[in-house]
This record gives C-alpha cells, structure tokens and sequence, in this order.
C-alpha cells in the first residue's frame, strides 16, 4: 500500500461511514482523521464539536472538534477542510491563514463574547465554550489543528501563530499524505526528534556507561539543563512521555509539591534531591570535544520515568515565574538498537515498568503486552464469522493488539493480496484495544467511566482485567467464548451508533454518550425485570446481526437516555462533564420502562450460562495446554539438559521441577504432561533471573 492506496481508502471508507451515520462526510473525515491520530498517540481523547458562524465584526467563526490533554494542558482545535472528489486540490498560503483565523476567532468570541447564548445548549460545541471558559486560566498552550484533503503548497513551511487569551499557541496542517507517512511507518506514531545542539551551544554533557552495552542496547548518564527540559516539555508536551506512563500520571495531574517546593526554595540542592529522569531513543548523535561527550540529537525520545519532575520544572516555570537556571537534572539514557517494532516494544516496556516499580505502577499500566491481548489476538486469527449479506466468504474480526497492526498487515500486499485480505478481514470489522474497553465497561454498566475518555476507561478496564486474569487460572475465563461474546458486543454497540443520527429527535451531539448510556441502561435492565437471565451474546455472534426486539428497544431507549442526559434539571450545566458523574449514571437508572415480552426469546438462561461458562473454560484449557507443550517442545533437548545442570548446581529445583526438566531432557523419546510443561516454562523463567541463558 502507498499514500496513494491509503487516500482512496481513506476517502472510500468516510463516505461509507456518511451514509452508514447519516451524520455528513465531512463529520466522518473529522471522526476518521482524528481515531488515527490518536492511535498514532498524537491527540488525547477527541469530541466531535462542529459550529460554524459569524462573531464580533462579522468575521468568520468555525470549529469542528476538540481535545483536552489535562497532563500538559494543551487544548487541541481542529477544523475541516474536505472536499472528497477533488484530488488536484492545494492548499495554498492564504486559504491556511483563513482556517486559522477562524480556529482563532472562535476561541476569542468563546471567551469574551456572550457566543454561548446564541448556541443550544444541547450541542456539544455549547459544552466547548464551557470548558474554554472552565480552563481558561489553566490551557498553557493551544494546537491549532487543520485537517485537509487537499495537498499543501510547497510554499507552506509553518504557520505562524500568536498568542491566544495570553498563552501560546501553533497551528499544524494534516493532510492524507502527513497522516499515512505516521500511521504507515514502522510505529505507527509520531517520531519525536530533539536537536539538542539547536536548543544549547554543544549539547548536553553525558558520559558513555560503555560497561552496559548489549546487543539490545546501550546507554549514556546526562546532566540536562532544567531550563532545556522545561523547553522541551513545553514544545512537544506529554507526547513526550511512553504512552503507558502517560495513561497512569493522566490519572494523577497534580503537580509534586515536594518538587515546586525544592524548585522554589533550593534549586541548587535539586540535583542532590530529585530521583532524575529515564528516557529511550532509537537512536542519537554525540559530538566529543575538549569539554567532553556531548550528546547533540536524540530520535524517537521518550521520558519512561521522571514525567512529573519533567512537568514540574515546566509548571514552576509557568505558574510561578521560577528562575531554572541552577537546576541541573540527571538523565539516564537507553538508546535502544533492535529494529524490530516489538522487541522495541518489549524492551521499553520493561524498562519503564522496572524503572516505575517504585510508583505501583501495576503491570494493567503496561497492558500492550499483557497474556491477555495475546490471547485475543490469537482468537481473532482462528474465528470465522459466518458470512452475511450474500457473500461468500467468512469474515475475521481483526484484533489490533499492537497500534496500527491492521493498516501494517496491508503495507507489503499486491493489489490482488490486498483485495483478498480486505475480503477476509473488512475493515468495518476492526477491533482496537479502547473498542474492546469500552463495549465490555458499557455491558458492564460503567457509561460513565467510558464518558471520561479512551485512555481513562482503558486503564480502568486494563486493572480490572489483569486483576481477573491473576484470579481465573491461567485467564481461562478469557478465551473462544470471551472473544465471540465481545464481537457481539461490537455489533450492538456499532448498530447503536449507526441507528441513532437518523431518529428525529437527534440534534447532532453527545452521540457516544448516548450510546453507552442506552446499551448499559439496557443491560441493567435486563438484569432487574428477567432476574436470571441475560442476553444471549453467543446468538448475535452466529447471526453478526441484532435482533429485531432488540432493534426496537434501543430506538424506544435511546431517546428516554438523551432526554434524561439533558434534562435542564441535571446537576452539572455542561452536559459532556455530567455524562462523567456516576451521579449522572444514578438518574439514568431511574428511568422508567418495561422490556417488552418478546425480547425474552433473545436471552439465555442461568444454567445455559453456567453450562458455557464451563465448557468454555474446558475449551480454553485445552488451548492453553497446547500452546504452552508446543512452547515446551520448540526448545531443543539439548537445552533442557543445560537448564537441568544448571538449576541442580545452584539448588533452586523442587523434585516435582527435577523430574519435568529430566522429563524434558528426553523430548522427544518421553513427553512432559501439561502442568509439567507449565513447571518447565516457570522454572526457566525462575533460572533466567539466576543468570542461565538458552
């Protein structure tokens, strides 16, 4: 696939989407161009807020929606610039200025105009201008984000930008090409690159710790400049931080006091005081002088422990005027030298979550990698759906486990390998990580947590899962059935969506709301009029199609949510801030209405339920048996004789682990059992922490 290939399927699927929605191509390409942008991790949790008009002078006023990073306070404004048939199109100088202008001027009349009063307060840019208004004194930056079709003028090299309402801002223009050369790189992310020389005269000092290097990686220990830290923070903001570390600290905003006190107070004694930073990159430059090793440019730099020093030193700065100048920070450095994007992966991982033990970061913060979406993803390679709509082929819900797994899956294929594969794995049939979230939070009656964003209701549903995995041997709840149950969730959920723009009581807002709402309005109800019983999730994955009595009770329920949801009685004027509340979750309970008898035939009863439970469990300990005799079998005999020599010598053996590893030795003449595979993998996991290598 080249950017080419990726327009016209960019462009293909949005229009697919308007007619699916109703909702209006360019509604589409700013929902499209924002999902990939925060895969790629470059926007925080992003709502839709389309409002066009004329302000103050008559100038021209446009939004199209918005993302707060509550960590670095940056406040994200994207506005649209799509015509979907026009392939020659430029975007020239002028016209950028425009768009910008009418980001700028929206935000001014926000806030010093009475904007709001001429906005039903039923439309999600209303909620915009409150939390501007909420935010004012706290945005410290504010990223001007212009999505086109079109191609940009060579002439185009930035766009300057001023101050809003006194705190800085930039503006970016994102057209198709941009958006594939991040999302089709071997990342699937924004590549952060640090010219350190351009922001000091040589660098910054660092010595090479030469007696750590491995084949992985090697590593350097810096002093970094307080100053040049803060200015780097303020520049590139939390997408500096690994995203798992930013997950967790996005959860904990409050800046250190004991930090701001040691900067306010003793600043030279920081360095003696503050822990310092851990960071990765890919790869870096250094330059030897007479002062010493400098190291001048760092790509794909990432802060994997320290980002609440790091946003410390920015916010004293900011709020407090603090002078930084005889703050020195100490850095270590891991350049990270394995080209391959999952053992990157792997290895940053393992360091940030050993670099964050003293935090309690849990291993639920470092989810990508969890046995639990590994399982998933292995789920969705060997489970068909059944064909529908008069096709002939079976179909695969594709598992993202990894960002940007499903477009990378397209990259290398011919055109006929790539019409094959879109056969078999549709992209309407796409699951990520935050998809699997938020339908299993929903269905678990948490609308309010999936109303606080991707990021809060993954991490929520990452503790929660790990802490079921640890308690289910060996994830065995999670396995065929979990997986179908969950899919079938996706097509109600997704039905939901669709179903919703065309009810005449819609008035283009809180869409995502309103169906996490009604799908766990749904659920709770089922449970509280059919004691007993629930629905049967297995029937709508056979059929990859909701039932019509279920059909009809979410249009009935749907409406009943949105009313409650802006109910001018609601305690919290701001209706996306209400739609957080648990409080808001209490009084959409209390609304009245009866299942209608007839949804009864889509349910499946308490011993049905019990009886799959089991027999799903029993399925899945089949699996893992196998999985876990094969991963015993692929290492050769030889090496199990070597882990036995070695774990008799050191004496850190059980006779139960003798026998297996004696057993193991003789593959394939003998052949451990299934818990003496599990002992063997154990044991070498026990014996590598003890220095043995394979």
């Amino acid at each position: 696939m080249d950017a080419l290939e990726f327009r016209k399927d960019f462009l293909e699927d949005i229009k697919a989407d308007a007619i699916t929605t109703g909702e209006g191509s360019c509604a589409s390409f700013v929902a499209e161009f924002a999902r990939y942008l925060q895969e790629a991790d470059y926007l925080m949790d992003f709502t839709a807020s389309y409002f066009e008009g004329t302000g103050k002078r008559n100038r021209k006023l446009r939004i199209d929606g918005y993302a707060y990073d509550e960590f670095d306070k940056t406040m994200s404004l994207t506005i649209a610039d799509y015509e979907g048939f026009d392939d020659e199109r430029v975007l020239g100088l002028t016209q950028a200025k425009q768009l910008q202008d009418r980001l700028v001027y929206f935000v001014d009349d926000a806030l010093n105009t009475p904007l709001h009063r001429e906005i039903e307060m039923s439309r999600s840019s209303s909620d915009l201008i409150d939390l501007l208004r909420e935010k004012r004194k706290e945005i410290r930056k504010y990223q001007l984000l212009i999505f086109t079709t079109a191609n940009v003028s060579a002439r185009i090299t930035s766009l300057d930008s001023n101050e809003i309402d006194g705190s800085p801002s930039e503006c970016q223009i994102w057209n198709i090409e941009r958006l594939f050369k991040v999302c089709g790189s071997d990342t699937g992310r924004q590549i952060i690159e640090i010219d350190f020389k351009g922001l000091s005269e040589h660098g910054i000092p660092c010595m090479d710790a030469s007696g750590t290097t491995t084949e992985e990686f090697k590593s350097y220990l810096c002093i970094i400049p307080g100053i040049l830290l803060a200015d780097i923070y303020d520049k590139f903001g939390s997408s500096l931080l690994e995203g798992n570390v930013r997950s967790f600290l996005s959860t904990k905003v409050a800046v250190n006091k004991k930090i701001r006190t040691t900067i306010m107070q003793k600043p030279e004694r920081f360095f003696a005081y503050n822990n310092g930073i851990s960071t990765t990159a890919m790869s870096v430059q250094t330059d030897a002088t007479p002062q010493g090793i400098f190291l001048t440019s760092a790509k794909d730099f990432q802060i994997i422990n320290g980002g609440q020093t790091t946003a410390s030193l920015s916010s004293a700065r900011f709020k407090d005027k603090a002078d930084l100048s005889r703050i020195f920070v100490q850095m270590k450095l891991t350049v990270i030298e394995k080209t391959r994007e999952e053992a990157v992966t792997g290895i940053v991982q393992d360091i940030s979550r050993s670099s964050n033990s003293q935090n309690k970061i849990s291993d639920a913060d470092f989810f990508s990698t969890h046995p639990f979406h590994v399982r998933m993803e292995n789920c969705s390679k060997r489970l068909y759906a059944k064909a529908i709509d008069g096709s002939q082929f079976d179909t695969i819900w594709f598992y993202e486990r990894a960002r940007g797994q499903y477009l990378q899956s397209q990259m290398r294929l011919t055109t006929a390998q790539k019409k094959k594969f879109l056969l078999q794995h549709p992209k309407n049939q796409l699951i990520t990580k935050t998809d699997l979230a938020k339908v299993r939070n929903t269905w678990n009656c948490l609308p309010y947590i999936v109303s606080k964003g991707a990021q809060t209701n993954f991490t929520e549903f990452a503790q929660k899962t790990s802490d079921e995995w640890n308690e289910s041997d060996d994830g065995l709840l999670f396995g065929d059935k979990y997986y179908q149950e969950s899919v079938a969730l996706c097509i109600l959920f997704r039905h939901t969506e669709s179903m919703i723009p065309s009810q005449p009581w819609y008035q283009q807002g809180y869409r995502a709301n309103i169906v996490t709402y009604t799908i766990a309005l749904l659920h709770k109800l089922i449970i509280k009029q059919f004691p007993g019983n629930d629905m049967d999730l297995m029937g709508i994955w056979s059929r990859q199609t909701v039932p019509e009595p279920v059909k009809k009770v979410l249009v009935g329920l749907s409406e009943l949510v949105y009313e409650k949801l802006t109910d001018e009685k609601r305690a919290v004027e701001n209706v996306t801030q209400w739609c957080k509340r648990e409080a808001c979750w209490d009084s959409v309970k209390s609304v009245s209405y009866s299942l209608p008898a007839e949804i009864e035939t889509c349910f499946i009863g308490k011993e049905e339920m019990k009886a799959a439970k089991r027999e799903a469990k029993q399925d899945q300990r089949i699996v893992t048996d196998a999985e876990v005799m094969t991963k015993v079998v692929q290492i050769d005999p030889g090496q199990w004789r070597n882990a036995f020599a070695f774990a008799t010598d050191k004496g850190i053996v059980s006779p139960d682990e003798i026998t297996a590893l004696r057993i193991a030795g003789q593959i394939p003449n003998k052949m451990p059992t299934p818990a003496q595979c599990k002992r063997l993998l154990a044991v070498l996991d026990r014996l590598y922490e003890e220095g043995f290598k394979l």
